[in-house]
């Protein structure tokens, strides 16, 4: 597995890595994580990965992670 790219953004760890002629996309926050796959043949260059970590894609990342931080308190209060 090869790194391409690592970095935070908004509190939100974004590394990308290239393997098995995939992109992977992880984005960390906290205790939780979003991974997304794309297939290498899908992406003429490294540098348009950048639309995942701005515009509209990047805001549903941030509100998955407000949905999936509230689910996840919610439970813990519940122990």
């Amino acid at each position: 597995m090869r790194v391409v790219k690592e970095f935070n953004q908004e509190d939100i760890r974004i590394s990308i890595f290239s393997w098995n002629n995939k992109y992977i996309l992880k984005f960390e926050l906290g205790p939780m994580e979003q991974t997304f796959k794309i297939p290498e043949t899908d992406v003429l260059d490294e540098s348009d990965l950048g639309i995942f970590w701005m515009g509209d894609f990047f805001e549903k990342v941030k509100v998955r992670f407000k949905e999936m931080g509230d689910s996840f308190r919610a439970e813990v209060g519940n122990l």
